[in-house]
């Protein structure tokens, strides 16, 4: 294992984050706060209570996903996808550097800050809201495997991507509109019948349900299932990025 260039890789994205900490930190948690003040306190005074829980804090699992997947599908994107725009791709590939080097550097990064900023978000709604949170072992455990898993789905997309504009298709026009169906303001159980079970469908909602159930002890899917959920699919993406490395697909054109 290099671990040189693992730091190399993962001190160079990090800085890049602190450079343009504005877009990179501070534009979600305004953002987010936003969404505490509009759904939080002005709807969720009259919503009441979800399920016992208050409005305002029930949303707020669904809004730390909501940015974390977003953010850690950009980030990691981003951060790969640069070095092949510039060309400085071939260095890394002509280098003593393996997949996992690169992973671990590239993805670490931006998993890194994507926690970062789901732990921000956490304690932003501290101002708007109060709430406790019943499992906070489980909370972190859910916080950092989806920020590994999408941050290595948003390796893949910059792999993927030939352009700026692909970068934002993923984000943009699936992750979240699956986020706003997978029950990040609602439960799925306020849902008719059959919407509930196409809702299952959504694999968003199963990264939602298990992280409120960390918060609040209870979900709309089995937590085990949830867990499951997210470790097959951190599976399948180093699977996946395994095989673009040894293939070179989009990496030696």
């Amino acid at each position: 294992m290099n671990w040189h260039a693992v730091r190399a890789i993962y001190r160079f994205e990090m800085a890049r984050t602190f450079r343009t900490i504005g877009e990179s930190i501070l534009s979600p948690v305004l953002t987010t706060s936003l969404y505490f003040v509009v759904f939080g306190a002005a709807i969720g005074a009259r919503m009441g209570e979800v399920g016992g829980v208050s409005y305002g804090a029930f949303i707020i699992p669904g809004l730390i996903m909501l940015s974390l997947l977003n953010e850690s599908i950009s980030n990691a994107a981003f951060g790969i996808y640069m070095p092949k725009w510039a060309g400085t791709i071939f260095e890394l590939l002509s280098a003593p550097v393996g997949w996992v080097e690169a992973v671990l550097g590239y993805v670490g990064a931006a998993a890194s800050k994507s926690v970062m900023l789901g732990l921000l978000i956490l304690v932003t709604a501290r101002f708007f809201v109060d709430y406790d949170i019943a499992h906070p072992l489980a909370m972190v455990l859910f916080l950092v495997l989806t920020a590994v898993s999408f941050s290595l789905f948003g390796f893949i997309i910059g792999l993927w991507a030939t352009d700026f504009q692909k970068l934002q298709i993923i984000p943009l026009m699936v992750m979240t509109p699956l986020t706003f169906l997978g029950g990040a303001f609602y439960s799925i159980d306020m849902l008719p019948p059959v919407w509930q079970k196409i809702a299952l469908f959504n694999p968003v909602v199963y990264l939602i349900s298990g992280f409120r159930w960390s918060f609040f002890g209870q979900s709309d899917v089995d937590v085990v299932v949830s867990f499951a959920a997210i470790i097959g699919f951190l599976v399948v993406c180093l699977a996946t990025v395994r095989a673009i490395f040894r293939s070179g697909w989009r990496l030696k054109a």
